[in-house]
Order: C-alpha cells, then structure tokens, then sequence
C-alpha cells in the first residue's frame, strides 16, 4: 500500500465526486451478508464505494483512446508483454523525443505518453486514485435487489435455470461518490488536460451498464492547464 505522507515530494490534490443518476452495480466477489448471487461492493465502515482500481483502469482506457486520436503512438494495457517497453507485436514510433524518459540511450528509457502518467511494470504511476466513497450514510440506504436471467444470444432466448440476482444501490437518488486524485510533482505538463477529458468520457461504472445501471455524471475541481499542455497534446501527428 502507498502512503501518501512517506512520499516527500510535492502532491496536486484534486477531489472529484461521481452523481450516480441511475442505479450503480460494481460487484464484490466472494462477498457474504447478502440474499444477492453478487452483492454490491462496500469498504469496512459500510459505506458503498467506487473502487479505485477500477477507476484508474478506466480512466486509462478513455486516455488511450484520447491520445490515440491525436496521432500519438500508445502501447496496449493490461498485457505487460504489450506494454513499454517491452511492445512485443507493436509497430510505431515509440522513440520519439517525447517518450523519453531520462538521458540514457536505452529502448527502455522511452515509454508511451499513457505509461508516463499510469505507469506499467517498470515505471511507477505519477497518479494515485482514491476509492470513491457515498457521501449517504449506510444506515439510510435499503438493500436493493434486482432480479436478472442469462441470455442465449444465438437463440436469443433466456436460459433455463438462468436467474440470478444483483445488488445495487437505491435507484435515481443521486448518491455522491466523492474521493481525490493525487499528482505527484513529476506528473508530466499534460496530465491534467487529459484527465479532464478522459473523465468527462466516463458516463457510466460498474456492471449491467447496457441494461441502464451505473449512469452518472461528475463535479470536477476547476483545474488551471497551461496553454502549452493542450499545444503539446496536439502534436502528436509530429508536426509542429
């Protein structure tokens, strides 16, 4: 576990808050307490939350896509085989000035504009997620079950002995999940503009997402983005 107070460098603190505008279903395997086949994610307290692996494993994705659409040449996460810098099966320039990490001239030293920020298994993330936490207390919050069946989508047809059932949160209360992200000091200059908009792509978390559950929108802090971030992100065809 990382504690932020043993790291002695400077820290951007930033709070975000998730409004969930439907219904929010993030599982928790192996969880007991519960009549439902897969109970709703909570922390020790009882308090419904947002994981923060899976928000960071989706906010990456969402800057992949970014990125990629401004020409810049981005590894493939989760497999570390094709990830910097090893990028076994991968074409590209990925020894561009701008993937260059330190001084030394070695293929490892250059990392993709997504790794420098996320990290990969030989770079450490320059971003640390907190878990996202309902605001409610858990006392007020009912136990919700909703009943689902599997479907055979070659006969499109239910199958037989298929029911299950999930546990969600109360449906259109608009609960808050609220929790902060951490930008260590040698975050690169384009973190920030693309995390921005990598979270305003996440319209929804959690399973069952085609079936109307996990719709939400965010509160974002007011983020000063120098003009060079956004000018930098936009050369990624490699033309000045």
């Amino acid at each position: 576990m990382i504690k932020l107070e043993t790291i002695n460098n400077s820290i951007q603190t930033k709070t975000i808050t998730a409004i969930i505008d439907t219904a929010l279903c993030i599982g928790a395997g192996g969880s007991s307490g519960s009549l439902a086949d897969k109970p709703i994610v909570r922390n020790a307290e009882g308090n419904l939350l947002i994981p923060a692996s899976q928000l960071k494993g989706r906010l990456r994705h969402e800057c992949e896509k970014i990125v990629r659409g401004l020409k810049w040449d981005v590894c493939y996460s989760p497999n570390p085989q094709t990830m910097c810098p090893q990028r076994a099966g991968l074409v590209g320039n990925f020894t561009r000035k701008e993937y260059k990490i330190s001084e030394l001239e070695d293929d490892k030293n250059y990392h993709c504009l997504i790794c420098q920020i996320f990290g990969n298994p030989v770079l450490p993330s320059r971003i640390i997620f907190d878990d996202l936490i309902c605001e409610e207390e858990p006392e007020n919050l009912p136990e919700i079950i909703r009943p689902g069946v599997t479907i055979n989508r070659r006969r499109r047809t239910a199958e037989e002995s298929k029911l299950y059932f999930l546990e969600t949160s109360p449906p259109n209360t608009k609960l808050r999940f609220t929790g902060n992200i951490h930008l260590l000091h040698d975050a690169p200059k384009y973190t920030k503009p693309l995390i921005l908009a990598g979270l305003k792509h996440i319209n929804a978390l959690g399973g069952s997402k085609s079936a109307g559950l996990g719709w939400l929108h965010w509160e974002l802090p007011d983020l000063t983005i120098e003009k060079e971030a956004w000018e930098f992100l936009a050369k990624g065809s490699g033309k000045e």
